[in-house]
């Protein structure tokens, strides 16, 4: 499926085209410039794992661990939805670590900026990359991709699955999902489909209904969904698909015009939004899982006091309402681990690498 793209005044990104060797080469400086941008907004907690026992000091390094601020790397925007589920968790982990973490928000290129610059960073345990499905997708949309995610990083554990939506401008012709689906067939030329980015979790879902309705529509990539669910609000696009994290208070407040929820259940917070299978698109269904990485050299010590803060941020009583809220749960225990996330990842790599090779979606 070749896809119209009509570049956003903003601009998007490249992809980082440097070797992993260079990403090593420069890892203590990435590190450095990690804790220097302390200043970029963060919450105490946080921290990072490994397996290799001497790697990052080994585990004699790792038994004093963490003696310093930890660093979340976030792909995408401030105020996103992968944004808002890090700061969500972040100040749990953060108590339970007994240590600061900061959040920095690595913009660009699908995410693949920020993975490479922690895939590059020393193994210690205070460089965490929190990602999404973007993780499994970025083999297939990169042909130079500086890392391979299921080699160079090692994984904390599973986060959260969050449920997409489909929703428009306010103004937007097409009152029901019915009507949404016949309008794009009909007028697929004049339709603007708002995402932020080759990669994005908003540009996987739009792929997907793009390919179920065989429809080509002209996407509008934006540096993030938070700037590109304000100019759907705002009425400079037309359509978007979004996570339930980054939609629900602009549903709930009748900002948007939602259509339907991309998984088999209808959203507890959102009860009256039909899914797609309800509303006769059964084959769009998709949600976004979370996940927490760390250098593949971290120790096994290290990794092991991520995952047990990650599983218990995600028992935390704030995190649970507040996940709920907007229209996702923490993963279970069971899930927060890193077997589970390996094998997510793994999965879900294999799952999209034919889906997008068909499409025909390349980034630039």
């Amino acid at each position: 499926m070749s896809l119209n793209h009509l570049d956003h005044a903003s601009g998007r990104p490249r992809p980082a085209r440097r070797s992993l060797r260079r990403y090593r080469a420069v890892g203590a400086l990435a590190a450095a410039a990690f804790a220097l941008a302390a200043c970029g907004g963060g919450t105490d907690g946080g921290t990072d794992g490994g397996t290799d026992a001497g790697a990052g000091g080994g585990e004699d390094a790792a038994a004093g661990y963490p003696e310093q601020d930890i660093t979340f790397v976030v792909p995408f925007s401030a105020g996103g939805p992968t944004d808002t589920v890090t700061r969500l968790i972040a100040e749990p982990m953060a108590a339970e670590l007994g240590a600061s973490i900061i959040v920095q928000n690595v913009e660009g290129a699908g995410g693949t900026i920020a993975a490479g610059q922690v895939a590059g960073a020393e193994s210690d345990g205070y460089t965490v990359l929190m990602h999404h499905i973007g993780m499994s997708t970025a083999p297939a949309l990169y042909a130079d991709l500086p890392y391979e995610p299921l080699e160079d990083f090692k994984p904390i554990g599973l986060v959260t699955e969050v449920p997409m939506t489909i929703i428009a401008r306010k103004d937007f012709e097409p009152s029901t999902f019915e009507e949404l689906t016949d309008y794009l067939k009909a007028n697929a030329d004049d339709v603007t489909l708002a995402n932020a980015g080759v990669g994005a979790a908003s540009q996987l879902c739009g792929l997907l209904l793009q390919e179920a309705l065989g429809v080509k529509l002209t996407e509008v990539p934006y540096k993030g969904t938070g700037p590109a669910l304000t100019d759907l609000v705002g009425g400079q696009v037309d359509l978007m698909c979004d996570q339930t994290t980054n939609t629900t208070g602009q549903i709930k407040g009748d900002e948007v015009k939602a259509y339907a929820v991309t998984t088999p259940e209808r959203v507890e917070s959102l009860p009256d939004l039909p899914t797609t299978e309800e509303a006769g698109l059964p084959e769009l269904q998709v949600g976004v899982w979370h996940g927490l990485y760390v250098p593949s050299e971290t120790p096994d010590a290290v990794v092991e006091k991520l995952t047990a803060a990650l599983q218990e941020a995600l028992g935390d009583d704030n995190v649970v309402t507040q996940l709920g809220e907007l229209g996702a749960a923490p993963s279970s225990q069971e899930d927060a681990t890193p077997e589970a996330l390996r094998e997510q990842l793994a999965s879900q790599t294999e799952l999209w690498a034919p889906i997008i090779k068909d499409a025909g979606v390349t980034a630039q």
